[in-house]
């Protein structure tokens, strides 16, 4: 199938996937365990992997699922896939498990190592994102009113900047990476996916994760980012590569809305 006949399809089963979310978090009759690498996970979490992997393989049996609920797929396997879907059924459990409302469903498709479509579905705004390869990227509303998604622009001199931190984050490990002769305006936000989208729509300049992250939490957005204008690169500003090694875990990364600001000079980006 192609990526025109893919998206809508994607789009509905991440918002299946949201609706099963947002049941078990308005109910707040979830069970909640610790997972081998410290992480936390919920029976939201499961119950989303569940819906998402049967209904892509229902909706692509010869496409592979890879979940961040069931990623014990060797490299030598999955470094034969040439398509596969990339996929966080609960993107921010601790702030579903903190009731802040941040989290997502994502889910992503990669073609050769790079992602060609993304999708993120926020089951407590009612709001989706999506990107195709070559389509652009979108908003939508709970209303249905839809949105092309593009990255803020600069034009002349910048003196201030909005730049997406984590709820999570020691706040002072960002700041302490800025120049300081700017002015910042800090954007708290729980799932890195919805902060990733925050630059896509221009509502922020920049999103700078420093700790660990899975492949499954930027591909999705990578394409959205990029169908915007932007960029997702690590932080020898090099991208980010998929798929490619045995460990899924991601490298520190910045997100990047206008790539014709100096950003070497702004943040201290290599340690």
């Amino acid at each position: 199938m192609e990526l025109s006949q893919l998206l809508q399809p994607v789009i509905e089963i991440a918002r299946e996937s949201g609706q099963v979310i947002l049941d078990i978090y308005q109910r707040g009759d979830f069970e909640q365990n610790i997972k081998s690498d410290d992480t936390p996970v919920t029976s939201a979490d499961l119950a989303a992997h569940k819906l998402v992997t049967e209904r892509l393989k229902a909706l692509t049996p010869d496409i592979p699922v890879l979940s961040e609920e069931d990623t014990a797929v060797p490299l030598k396997e999955r470094e034969n896939w040439t398509r596969y879907w990339l996929v966080d059924p609960l993107d921010g459990t601790q702030e579903f498990i903190a009731g802040s409302g941040d989290f997502a469903t994502i889910i992503a498709l990669v073609e050769d190592n790079q992602p060609v479509m993304g999708v993120v579905y926020g089951p407590v705004s009612g709001v989706s994102y999506y990107a195709a390869k070559g389509h652009g990227a979108w908003k939508v509303m709970p209303d249905g009113e839809k949105v092309r998604l593009s990255i803020m622009k600069h034009d002349g001199g910048v003196t201030s900047l909005s730049i997406a931190i984590s709820r999570r984050q020691d706040i002072k490990a960002i700041t302490e990476r800025l120049a300081p002769s700017l002015n910042y305006n800090l954007v708290p936000l729980g799932s890195a996916a919805l902060k990733s989208c925050l630059v896509a729509e221009g509502a922020v300049d920049c999103y700078l994760r420093l700790g660990p992250t899975g492949e499954w939490d930027t591909a999705a957005t990578q394409c959205i980012v990029e169908e915007s204008g932007g960029r997702i690169l690590d932080t020898t500003l090099s991208p980010l590569s998929y798929n490619e090694r045995e460990s899924l875990e991601n490298p520190n990364f910045i997100v990047l809305g206008d790539t014709e600001l100096p950003w070497r000079d702004i943040v201290r980006l290599e340690d």
